[in-house]
């Protein structure tokens, strides 16, 4: 939840003309990082909550994919907590996802 709460803060400084196009991007692949980890929690089985692990690495990945498109165009700069807690949440993902 922290990433989520730290991108949305990035994503307010962005040009309105980006604010129905790259920051609605930004901010659902945020999002849907801790949702596809409580949906899959959620579910009956360990394999189900793996499945769902994916998908939340997979957002976590065209997160950090928008977020550099969003750096190349200039409306950001590197942020390093928001790195370093990218790496945080994909480390906490694969961990999960070898012990199921």
């Amino acid at each position: 939840m922290e990433l989520v709460e730290l991108v949305y803060k990035l994503t307010q400084t962005f040009p309105d003309v980006e604010k129905f196009n790259l920051v609605t991007q930004i901010n659902r692949s945020a999002v849907s990082i801790p949702s596809n980890i409580a949906e899959g929690k959620g579910r009956n089985s360990d394999k189900e909550f793996k499945q769902f692990l994916y998908i939340a690495r997979g957002s976590l990945c065209e997160l950090r994919t928008q977020l550099e498109l969003a750096r190349r165009l200039r409306y950001i700069k590197s942020d390093r907590q928001i790195k370093d807690k990218i790496i945080e949440v994909e480390s906490m993902l694969n961990t999960l996802i070898k012990k199921l």
